[in-house]
């Protein structure tokens, strides 16, 4: 029975403690969904208030959006009305240029027409006046042109044979040797110093905007070009144009085709100058031993050695009162080989000297000698014949000659650097002796106008006709020669021509 009863109690029990359990665990579950729902609340709570805070946020940033946005359209409105007030104002303008072009083109056409309209009036007055002149004369055009051909060449076919008649006696008059010798010792008293050289040069540019570029910031430009080619470039107020001076004229010519190239190329900057630079050395090099070839070739010098060629071609560039040197050496060898044969003289040894009696000029050197002991020198060193060591030192006189070939390489200098157009004066000197020549003439009594022309080298002055007759035409010309050769040096001679005319004009109204 207890056993019954424990039964029931346990039993009893545990139901109690099953139910206590249970209502405990709703209690927990319940206050868990209050918990939860609290924090749910609480999260929607901040949730709400976060996207309150985003929104006004985003209507702030929308707001200030749209203001710059505004300014912008503003600003943008305000720049397009000042676009179309000048795309106005220059339509405008070009409507006037247009106006005034169309205005012109109208003058120029009734201009043209007319010029074609007094041209065809002059052209039948031609025609009447040469119909008039061929009826009165009694001879056609063509054969007035043959008459007067005709009537010419028997004039100069009289004064021909004159010159040569009078050529032929005074060459009779003298013995062969004799002539030699007056030859080569009044020629030889003609032989004249060696000018200087042209020391500066320009580079015309294709704008004043290029000055800037070469030049650099901070003159890094110039300065490099300068440094590398060793000469001084002179930017000036000179419009469209810089000055490069250099005493050395390779250097000055690298300069200047370096430049050139520089300004059509549009890149100057150190790196580019550099190369450029480089280049047009290597090519002015070549140059210059192309030139040395050519000159030996053309006059069939041989054996010459390389250094010899290079000082030779390096003549290519330097100048003489603006006559090239190597050009002026090559004419002295062709003048001194021809004096040669004329004299039966060695016509190699001639030829070789004249070529090289100026090499000095082309050797790089700080020495005091001047270029006849430098070519001296050179000589000796290529192991050339002392005969042409004599005659590059003696072609001014620098030691004394030693053989006629020394002699005829004297004359054949003075022969080609005082020819006519050989040699050039300076600006100034030129002007100077025109105006001299002028101012000369122009002091005669019945002398209206002077002109110097063709170089100085004719002076042709008009005379009054009623002032002055033939023969004192004739006695003005040879007062105003006098008066040329005792107050003025030039070189050969200067031509002095009187016209003296009658002109009569009458107008028919």
């Amino acid at each position: 029975m207890e056993i019954v009863l424990y039964i029931i109690f346990f039993l009893a029990g545990s139901f109690l403690g099953w139910i206590f359990r249970w209502l405990f665990a709703r209690f927990q579950l319940s206050s868990s969904e209050q918990r939860a729902k609290r924090i749910i609340q609480e999260a929607l709570k901040e949730a709400e208030a976060k996207k309150r805070e985003i929104l006004i946020e985003t209507k702030d940033q929308l707001l200030n959006e749209k203001n710059q946005l505004e300014r912008e359209i503003r600003e943008r409105r305000g720049e397009l009305q000042r676009l179309e007030r000048r795309l106005i104002h220059k339509e405008e303008n070009l409507e006037r240029k247009m106006a005034s072009v169309e205005k012109q083109e109208k003058l120029l056409v009734n201009r043209e027409k007319n010029l074609a309209d007094k041209e065809t009036l002059v052209t039948q007055h031609q025609e009447k006046w040469k119909k008039e002149l061929e009826r009165i004369s009694g001879l056609s055009v063509e054969e007035a042109k043959k008459l007067l051909i005709q009537s010419l060449e028997n004039e100069a076919r009289d004064d021909a044979h004159i010159l040569i008649n009078k050529i032929e006696q005074e060459a009779q008059i003298t013995a062969d040797k004799k002539a030699k010798e007056i030859l080569v010792r009044t020629i030889q008293r003609i032989a004249t110093e060696v000018s200087s050289e042209i020391a500066c040069t320009s580079v015309n540019l294709p704008n004043d905007e290029m000055k800037g570029r070469i030049i650099g910031r901070e003159g890094r430009n110039i300065r490099t070009l300068e440094t590398l080619t060793g000469v001084d470039i002179i930017i000036d107020d000179t419009p469209e144009a810089v000055v490069i001076s250099c005493f050395d004229p390779i250097r000055k010519e690298i300069s200047k085709i370096a430049l050139e190239r520089l300004v059509s190329d549009g890149r100057i900057h150190p790196a580019r100058i550099e190369e450029v630079v480089q280049k047009v050395t290597k090519e002015i090099g070549q140059t210059i031993f192309e030139e040395g070839e050519k000159v030996l070739f053309e006059l069939g010098i041989h054996n010459f050695s390389p250094e010899g060629v290079r000082a030779l071609g390096r003549l290519y560039f330097r100048t003489s009162y603006g006559q090239n040197v190597l050009y002026h050496s090559k004419e002295v060898a062709v003048v001194a080989g021809m004096i040669a044969s004329e004299l039966k003289a060695d016509i190699k040894l001639a030829r070789r000297a004249a070529l090289l009696h100026d090499i000095g000029k082309g050797v790089d050197t700080d020495s005091e000698q001047n270029h006849a002991e430098v070519g001296m020198e050179l000589a000796k060193k290529l192991g050339e014949d002392p005969r042409v060591i004599n005659a590059i030192g003696a072609h001014h006189n620098d030691v004394e000659p030693e053989s006629i070939e020394a002699v005829i390489v004297q004359i054949a200098d003075a022969i080609s650097a005082s020819r006519p157009g050989a040699r050039r004066e300076s600006l100034d000197n030129y002007l100077k002796r025109l105006e001299n020549l002028e101012k000369i003439a122009e002091n005669f009594e019945g002398v209206e106008k002077a002109y110097a022309i063709q170089a100085g080298r004719e002076l042709r002055i008009i005379v009054n006709n009623e002032a002055v007759d033939d023969n004192g035409a004739k006695e003005i010309a040879k007062q105003i020669a006098k008066r040329i050769e005792s107050e003025l040096k030039y070189p050969g001679r200067i031509k002095v021509t009187i016209i003296r005319e009658t002109r009569i004009l009458e107008y028919a109204r």
